[in-house]
């Protein structure tokens, strides 16, 4: 069974270019705007790879000052 998961705000089409070589989803496009599918186990993966990502690029503006 798929199932679908939201694309954070801050992903970049970078990011985005990796979970797609990556991992065994799809992006569909919702009336809620563009989503991930794919089963449970990846989407969690998924979800994790977004998360270290979104935290590094965090990190890299933080030390810009």
């Amino acid at each position: 069974m798929l199932h679908e998961m939201r694309i954070p705000p801050g992903v970049t089409g970078l990011i985005m270019a990796e979970v797609m070589e990556n991992y065994k989803v799809e992006m569909v496009h919702t009336d809620y705007g563009p989503m991930l599918q794919g089963e449970v186990k990846e989407l969690e993966k998924v979800r994790d790879f977004l998360v270290k990502a979104l935290n590094e690029r965090i990190n890299e503006l933080e030390n810009k000052k």
